[in-house]
């Protein structure tokens, strides 16, 4: 697996940290990618990057996130990679984008095929994880690409003051 945790380690041998990049490039999103050759075990290795993501932002740009969003966004990430998996095993690109309200997930596959929800049915075993993930987004697509496809989430970094998920959109 390949991060871009690698390239700040390079980046900052260079004299400019994370932060020092991101002033100068003038934006307040904090992004970084990682490249998997999408087995099962590597749905693990892909909660880890968000979670490691997640606590970097909180670290090193006081971010303000809810325990919540930590564990949804590992969830949705879980669910998108268990589908590249299944239906498209190969290489597989995990892209993460916060600017500490929300954060931007996009993943990459090869495959041809575009996901989408099965109809409701609570006596079905299995097949809810696109569900799940259209329940917790404040917004999905899915493009398909020269090669594969690319799908983006966007979920809410903060709850609303009743503890709530707040930005939810209702599919």
């Amino acid at each position: 697996m390949w991060t871009g945790a690698r390239f700040m380690e390079q980046s900052m041998t260079y004299g400019r940290t994370e932060q020092e990049r991101r002033e100068a490039a003038g934006t307040s999103t904090m992004q970084d990618g990682a490249a998997y050759e999408m087995t099962s075990g590597e749905v693990a290795n892909a909660r880890e990057f968000v979670r490691d993501f997640l606590a970097r932002a909180q670290t090193l740009y006081g971010e303000s996130m809810s325990q919540r969003a930590v564990d949804v966004a590992q969830l949705v990430v879980s669910e998108l990679a268990t589908n590249v998996c299944k239906y498209a095993p190969g290489p597989c690109l995990l892209d993460l984008e916060t600017d500490g309200t929300a954060l931007g997930i996009t993943m990459w596959d090869s495959g041809s095929v575009l996901p989408s929800a099965s109809p409701a049915d609570p006596t079905r075993v299995g097949r809810h994880g696109l569900e799940l993930v259209l329940m917790v987004c404040q917004s999905f697509e899915i493009r398909r690409e020269p090669v594969g496809k690319r799908v983006r989430v966007r979920l809410s970094l903060q709850d609303s003051p009743s503890g709530d998920p707040a930005g939810q959109t209702t599919w």
